[in-house]
């Protein structure tokens, strides 16, 4: 089976998150995505780059989910979101799966 690389996963959770707290109107439902998306990242971190890596990253990632919501304020929700879930891919391939 083929690795799924980890910045897939963590930009993922964060686009996913918001999509479905936004369709389906349920804001747990959405949190429940972020989250097992987050947790499933931060075991590949752990995995590929080590301890403390997965650490600064998984910050990075919950720093993202947190730091969209101001930002939409300004640019609008999905541009946010993307953004941030794209910050969040660079730093994690860079950190864990460029040399995967």
């Amino acid at each position: 089976m083929a690795k799924v690389p980890s910045a897939v996963v963590a930009a993922s959770g964060i686009v996913g998150g918001y999509g479905v707290a936004r369709w389906t109107r349920k804001r747990q439902l959405g949190g429940a995505v972020l989250v097992v998306a987050g947790a499933t990242a931060a075991q590949q971190w752990r995995e590929r780059a080590g301890g403390k890596a997965a650490g600064a990253l998984t910050a990075a990632y919950v720093a993202a989910f947190a730091g969209s919501h101001p930002l939409a304020k300004k640019v609008g929700a999905w541009p946010a979101v993307f953004g941030m879930a794209g910050a969040v891919a660079l730093a994690s391939w860079a950190v864990a799966d460029r040399n995967g």
